[in-house]
């Protein structure tokens, strides 16, 4: 996922899609406890999701204490 698809969602679609990307990443480490979880490199992938979300919505947040 890519920071300008991102921006493109609307507030509530980013919290839902956090919610969300925060389910996988439990599930993939519950996963990768239990020797099942088949290309450990997903969870990176997911952290940096996850992490890109976050920062989108406080860039989101500080524009909107600027104004």
């Amino acid at each position: 996922m890519k920071a300008s698809e991102i921006r493109k969602m609307s507030e509530a679609e980013r919290s839902e899609k956090l919610v969300s990307l925060k389910k996988d990443l439990f599930f993939l480490r519950m996963q990768h406890a239990t020797n099942q979880l088949d290309n450990p490199l997903k969870i990176a992938e997911v952290k940096r999701d996850i992490a890109r979300v976050k920062t989108v919505i406080r860039e989101q947040q500080a524009a909107a204490a600027a104004k």
